[in-house]
């Protein structure tokens, strides 16, 4: 006959104020929004994210600078076309790091410790996709703002009308990040392994410009302008472009736009579309692999 014994190891229940919602929310947000940017992790991890984001600042720097000894306005970028001409290292950028902050739990089943503890599925959601949103938009806003801070410096023309284009840049610049941000998270989510991942977005993102770039063409061929700017809908850059200039009053950067301002409505809905539908999908996907 066995006696069992019950030892006393001196673990005490925590009886202390609870931090609540907020702050695990906030915790969440600031943990994936460091790991978007590789900090927390190693000095490999910070190569990728942080050569893009040297890169995008370039262009910017290049054109302040050009600015500064001609004196011709010309030579600024326009705040709204940044994201839209620099949109391939945005690609790379979101395509490197999107499955970083939705595809390492998945891969290594680790979900179900998350809501061991009292995180709710939609604040898991909202917190990764939150900082990824923020990373991309700081990836383009820095830019934006070192342009139109270099132009204030370099006594550009007009200033009451660059602050104007500057907030609408601005604007612009978080649309692309929600847009670009839930598109990212989408399919990372579905690809485990990273290195599928950044295959996955990458071939959405080039399937996507160069379906609707050939569309535009054929209907340009045919003289069908209308069809032209409305198959810009089917590509996120070209999405949120319209968005810009039919909504916002910017210059297009894009080679056809949705007509009037009913174009710039459907892309706006498309757009909300398109964040709320990716925050439904991966709270279904990160539920499910919580209880796996």
């Amino acid at each position: 006959m066995s006696i069992s014994t019950i030892h006393d190891i001196g673990y005490r229940h925590y009886d202390g104020p609870r931090s609540g919602r907020g702050y695990v929310l906030r915790s969440l947000y600031v943990h994936n929004l460091r790991a978007a940017f590789g900090l927390g992790r190693p000095a490999r991890a910070k190569i990728m994210p942080f050569l893009l984001a040297a890169i995008m600042l370039l262009p910017a720097a290049g054109s302040v600078a050009v600015f500064a000894f001609t004196d011709q306005e010309d030579a600024l970028i326009p705040y709204a076309s940044y994201a839209n001409i620099m949109q391939v290292i945005v690609a790379i950028f979101l395509a490197t790091q999107a499955p970083v902050l939705a595809s390492r739990e998945v891969r290594f089943h680790v979900i179900p410790l998350y809501f061991s503890r009292p995180v709710g599925h939609l604040d898991f959601v909202l917190a990764k996709s939150a900082a990824l949103a923020t990373a991309l938009f700081a990836l383009m806003a820095v830019p934006v703002t070192l342009l139109y801070v270099g132009g204030l410096v370099a006594k550009a023309p007009d200033p009451g009308k660059q602050v104007l284009e500057y907030l609408g840049g601005l604007v612009g610049c978080v649309l692309f990040a929600l847009v670009l941000a839930a598109i990212g998270m989408v399919i990372a989510a579905f690809t485990p392994r990273r290195g599928f991942g950044v295959a996955a977005v990458i071939a959405v993102y080039m399937l996507s410009t160069t379906i609707v770039g050939i569309v535009q063409g054929i209907a340009e061929e045919r003289t069908n302008f209308t069809l032209q700017g409305w198959a810009g809908l089917g590509a996120p850059f070209n999405l949120v472009d319209i968005v810009q200039v039919r909504l916002l009053g910017a210059e297009s950067s894009s080679v056809g736009i949705a007509p009037g301002v009913t174009g710039g409505v459907v892309a706006l809905a498309l757009c909300v579309a398109i964040v709320l539908g990716s925050i439904a999908v991966l709270y279904r996907r990160f539920r499910k692999a919580g209880l796996s």
